[in-house]
């Protein structure tokens, strides 16, 4: 059965896209089936960005490396992008509620 995609592909940066096509939407390196939280954990485990390159065989560049690092916390294992700010909300100041009264 083919899965329902939603949504359109979002350019997360240069080497980095979410697309509800490839891999259910989850951060990916463009061009592959890679996926962003993969490298991730291979960071965390302590690979070098050297060996992370050789892993992939060059389809992940350094400047995709620090791309994936610099949207990290936009990325959730096995999850397709939600958007930006999803969960962000706005708190209103006293001062602002004040102002209003």
């Amino acid at each position: 059965m083919k899965a329902k995609t939603k949504g359109p592909r979002i350019e997360l940066g240069r080497h980095i896209v979410a697309d509800p096509k490839i891999c259910g939407g989850q951060p990916t390196f463009k061009g592959t089936r890679i996926m962003v939280w993969i490298v991730l954990e291979q960071l965390e485990r302590g690979l070098t960005w050297q060996e992370i390159e050789r892993e992939w065989d060059g389809k992940v560049p350094a400047e995709a490396i620090a791309e994936a690092i610099a949207i990290s916390e936009l990325v959730v294992r096995h999850e397709p992008f939600r958007g930006f700010n999803v969960a962000a909300r706005r708190k209103h100041s006293r001062r602002t509620a004040a102002m209003v009264a």
